[in-house]
């Protein structure tokens, strides 16, 4: 590991002022994929600034007809939260399907979507879920903010605070995690919303996508049937040692009709 300075900032201004005009500091949420990449010395920061003993940042709170999840709450939390349970339970299932027991009681839902893994789960419920992402500046549309492979649209400076998940009438989510790291081989989120139905798909490209022609299937009739017809292009879906551009294209169709059998009423 590359010699560091170690921030632990107490307020969001000064975790702000400590990573602002400093392109080589880096921010440290849970620290489950940035970790890793500084002990194989695969990443070399300046300043690691470490957003944990930031209160504001932390938190579940049911605001209207939305659920606010602050930036570094666990995993874990939002996995055991009955606010979640209530509101969006297949967030509850996502969250309790990540990793192993270490990365879900020290990763973070703001670290998860910063870092934007193309096979991590939680940029599929932002996506799926339409939900707004609040940093210290802005609130930026989940439609907008996953934008390549590990790529958002942060800016330098930008801190993560809090996402604004809208909620559905219902909702499901289903994955074929790899059995080592329980990333998702591939990953299908879908919500029925009072605007129509959104099916976001995780772990098959290069970063999180919308399948418009499940969408459309779906909104005239929610029920695993209606995907009976719909096939997805392989082209330009990953394809591996795991499972190859054709596995995957088959399998979100598969995985869309479970999500949608365990979001409706049974």
């Amino acid at each position: 590991m590359h010699d560091f300075v170690y921030h632990r900032p107490q307020d969001l201004t000064s975790a702000a002022n400590l990573i602002s005009g400093n392109p080589e500091a880096k921010l440290l949420a849970g620290g489950m994929s940035l970790l890793p990449s500084l002990k194989l010395r695969l990443a070399q920061y300046s300043d690691l600034v470490d957003l944990k003993s930031v209160a504001t940042l932390q938190g579940i709170n049911r605001d209207g007809d939305a659920l606010v999840i602050g930036a570094t709450t666990r995993h874990a939390q939002v996995a055991a939260s009955d606010d979640v349970k209530q509101a969006i339970p297949a967030l509850t299932v996502l969250a309790g399907g990540i990793g192993d027991p270490l990365v879900r009681n020290r990763g973070t839902i703001g670290g998860s979507i910063a870092n934007a893994d193309p096979a991590a789960d939680y940029p599929s419920a932002v996506l799926g879920l339409g939900a707004t992402v609040i940093t210290n500046r802005r609130e930026i549309s989940g439609d907008s903010f996953f934008t390549g492979l590990f790529e958002t649209a942060l800016k330098g400076g930008e801190i993560i605070t809090a996402v604004r998940f809208p909620v559905p009438l219902l909702s499901g989510y289903m994955k074929l995690p790899h059995p080592a790291s329980r990333f998702a081989l591939t990953g299908v989120f879908v919500a029925q919303t009072r605007s129509g139905v959104r099916v976001a798909v995780t772990g098959a490209g290069s970063s999180v996508f919308r399948a418009a022609a499940a969408e459309k299937a779906l909104t005239a009739d929610f029920s695993p049937a209606a995907l009976d017809d719909i096939t997805v292009d392989p082209d330009g879906l990953t394809s591996d040692i795991h499972a190859s551009a054709e596995y995957r294209a088959h399998a979100i169709i598969v995985l869309a009709k479970r999500a949608v059998a365990s979001a409706r009423p049974q």
